[in-house]
Parts: C-alpha cells; structure tokens; sequence
C-alpha cells in the first residue's frame, strides 16, 4: 500500500504541479497575493468559471516558471458554515480534477475559516487521499488515472504536519479497507478474508484464525450455523495489539462482522442487487484495518479485534427457520429468520473477545437495512448500554468524520426477541424497530461492561455516489477512522 508523503512549507515553496486555492461560496475570488493571478483569476469570475459551490472546482493554466504549472480552486461553501466535511469534498473534488496528472499538490490553507489549521490540514489529506480512491482495481485496461503522491500544506502550524501525516496513514488503511468491501466473494472467501488479515502480523501485532472445528469445539453454535451450508467454511480472525506501554487498563474490543457473502440463506434475498452482498463483511474489514492502523500509529492502547466471517448460502446443510441454536455463552437461540444472521455471528464473537480480556466493547456491522431507511449513507446508527462509552465514541465519530447517531435501547423492547420455545429468537416479525431489536438481541451476548454497537448499513457500502469526498459506489471503510480516534483518546 502506498502512502501519500505530505510536507508543511511556506507559501510559495517549491514548485508543485497544482496549488489549491479554496473559494467560500459568498465571495467572489480566492485571496492571493500575486496580482497577476488574481486579475485571471478575476476573469474567469466574470466569465461564471468560478463557482465556491461545495465540490465545484475550476483549473487555471499557468506560463511555465518558478511556480506551480496549475491553480486548481476549489468551492467550499458559504465561509460561515465551511466544516471539515467540506474540506474533505473541496480536497476530493481537486485530487479528482488532477486525476491525469497527479504529482505534487500544495493546498493553501486559510486561515479565516472557522477551522483550526489542524483541522483543515487533517481534512485536506483525507479528502484527497479517500477522494482519490478507484474502485476498478479489476478492470483489464490499465487505469490512466496518476495519484497524488505528496501534498504539500502552506500555512500549517508545526503541529499540523504531524496530524496531516496521521491522517494519510489512517488514509491508507481506510482504503485497504474499501479493496476488502469491494473484492468479488469468489476472491474473498472466509479464508481469504483470514489470510489478508494474517499478511499484518508484526512485532506487536498477533493474528491468529480459528477454523470450522475449533469453532465447533468453542460451542459457538450460531457462528458455526450460519457457515455451514458453504463449502467455504467460517473463520473467527483475532487480532491482538499489545503497544510497548500501554496506558491504563483499557482492553478495547472490536468485534467486526464478516459475511464475504450473503443470500440470506433458506430466507432468501431478493435478486436485485443481491450482488452488492460481498459488502456485508465491510464491518469486519473496518475493525481489521483500524487495529492495523492503531499499531501502525503505536497508540498506547491494548486492542482485541475478533472479526466473525462466514458465508450465508442455501445447501442440504443450512441452518433452518425453526432450528434451534445454543449459542457460546449459553443461550438459546429460535431461529425465525436466517437473513438475520450477522446478530448470531456477532454474538459469538462478542463471547469470545469478553473471555479474552476486552474490558470495552465496540461492534461494527452492517446490519440492518431499516437504518439506512432511517439514516440513509451519511451516518451509521449507535447503541450503548453505558452512556459515558457512548459519549466517548460519539466524541470519536465526529472527530473523525464517520459520522454516528445515538439510539434508544430499553428493557421494554426486550419483549420483541422473546421466544416461546428458546431464550430467545433471532428476529420479530412485526414491522417495528428492527434495528433496536437486533442491538437488544445482541446486549444478551455482550457480557459484562461497556459495550456499544453501531449499524452501518447505509455508509459502510454506498450504492451510489454521495456527492461528496466518497464519490464512487461501493465499500467506503467506515469505521476505521472513527476506530483510530477512539484509541488515540483512549490512549491521551
């Protein structure tokens, strides 16, 4: 994987391929002082060339010289509501305009926007890096698009350098994220996903896999159930990061879904766009990722990662509407709905990280399509049964720009998941709160302490652009982001 170098200098230093200028929506040209180039840029504002729209950008063609060959601007809306989700879209939009040529891009930050120049340094690297991502690693025609291999910040303060530097690495990982979420099930198999995962062991990071029999042998009785019917047997990855010296007594566990593909077993999905299921292990791939990163970062904070991944199919031996399944921790499980089945492979997984020492629980899924009808692909639904872990990672979540929204859980909803024959069953057929009954579902198998679970559904796997930096269909790695900000407060 390769990492975008990134560098703070003075205006003017250096001669970068592109400099980047960005243009507030209410107002009429970006502030230089080079008045040669503020009269063309003048011009091309009276001609309607440039527009300070968020994601409008506009190229101006330099005479060859001791600058820059181009001036990209770039629109970032209204000054007063600029954010650093803006400055992600604006740095997306130019790295998308400069996709034949790539090189070196200097950003001029400014420093009358209502962002620290941290934050914008830290946005402007992750707008250009995940901006710039391509999705068509599979194509048989070699790619023409060249990457932007360095960027250089003018009007960083010291520290930024270091927080832009962070947010490439963490930039990198979200993308090797998104090749997992996009790579086509018959290349990404449960054991694949194992392998990739094992490619990242190092010095303080332990990788370790369980196969169809230890799963067997562990009692995870759902985890097994619903990899079965593949010929692809299931997988339990564990990832261990023990830092050099670790602060506190936080053991932080991720646990990650990984269904490499889901049909929904004998509940069968619908056809339509049944395709875009490789993408239901994008839980899996952001936990694997993130952990990788933090370690890459050596974040003083100890990390469990147990990523649960199966395939969801229909033979002779799939599990069953009606089966009943004990799951590791004990209880029993009426199966109403096989389709449900991330919250059985999650609760085994929950079990496990539990028996190995995680002290604060995190899942990340996507797992229902009731919250993407709730919250569509911009944020990720959260539930907690400890408030001062879910105000962590909502702190987290903004920081970062995975964006997350609290949810109600409450004994009374419990009712729902009741079974007649079993402790419980694993989905209501009543068209009501899906996604608060698999979180309810799922606080039967958390165990003891902090634990919180955050349904990704819709910004996990876009189907469409969002029009903003994540500009093409597909995985998005959400998580990881959020994953390193979390431990890196954690760890403060």
């Amino acid at each position: 994987m390769e990492e975008v170098e990134v560098e703070v200098a003075s205006p003017g230093d250096g001669r970068p391929d592109a400099l980047a200028l960005t243009l507030p929506e209410d107002e009429p040209t970006p502030q230089v002082d080079d008045a040669r180039l503020g009269e063309r840029l003048r011009r091309l504002a009276d001609d309607g060339e440039l527009k300070g729209e968020l994601g409008k950008s506009c190229v101006l063609h330099l005479d060859s010289g001791s600058g820059p060959r181009r001036v990209v601007v770039a629109g970032v809306g209204k000054r007063a509501e600029v954010d650093a989700d803006a400055i992600r879209t604006a740095a997306s939009a130019v790295a998308r305009r400069l996709g034949s040529v790539g090189g070196t891009l200097a950003w001029q930050l400014d420093e009358l926007l209502p962002l620290s120049s941290d934050e914008q340094a830290r946005a402007v690297v992750e707008g250009a890096v995940l901006g710039s991502y391509s999705p068509a690693r599979w194509k048989s025609e070699p790619q023409t698009r060249k990457p932007i291999d360095k960027i250089v910040l003018y009007g960083a303060e010291d520290g930024g350098a270091e927080t832009a530097r962070r947010a490439a690495r963490v930039g990198k990982w979200v993308n090797w994220a998104r090749d997992l979420a996009n790579s086509p099930p018959n290349e990404l198999t449960p054991a694949d996903l194992a392998a990739s995962a094992a490619e990242l062991a190092g010095p303080n990071l332990q990788v370790s896999v369980l196969g169809p029999a230890e799963i067997e042998s562990l009692g995870m009785g759902a985890l097994s159930a619903v990899g079965r019917a593949s010929a692809n047997g299931p997988r339990l990855i564990v990832l261990r990061y023990e830092p050099a010296d670790p602060r506190g007594d936080v053991v932080l566990g991720l646990v990650g879904k990984a269904i490499t593909f889901d049909a929904g077993g004998i509940s069968l999905k619908p056809a339509l766009k049944m395709y875009d299921m490789k993408g239901d292990m994008a839980g899996g791939a952001a936990v694997i990722a993130g952990s990788a990163a933090v370690a890459e970062l050596e974040l003083p904070v100890r990390i469990l990662t147990v990523v649960a991944a199966a395939e969801n199919l229909v033979s002779g031996n799939s599990f069953r509407p009606g089966d009943i399944l004990r799951a590791a921790n004990g209880k029993t499980i009426e199966i109403t709905n096989t389709d449900a089945e991330g919250r059985l492979v999650l609760a085994d997984a929950m079990w496990y990280a539990r028996r190995e020492g995680a002290t604060h629980l995190l899942d990340v899924a996507t797992l229902t399509g009731a919250m993407e009808v709730a919250l569509g692909d911009l944020y990720a639904g959260m539930f907690a049964n400890d408030e001062a872990w879910r105000d962590d990672i909502l702190a987290a979540a903004k920081a970062s720009g995975d964006h997350t929204w609290p949810f109600p859980l409450h004994r009374r909803y419990r009712r729902y998941v009741d079974s007649t024959y079993a402790d419980l069953k694993n989905s209501s057929e009543l068209q009501q709160g899906s996604p608060v009954l698999a979180a309810e579902f799922l606080r039967e198998f958390a165990g003891e302490g902090a634990w919180a679970h955050i349904d990704m559904a819709g910004p996990g796997f876009l189907e469409r652009s969002r029009g903003d930096y994540y500009t093409q269909r597909g995985g998005t790695g959400y998580g990881v982001r959020l994953i390193v900000e979390l431990a890196r407060r954690i760890a403060s």
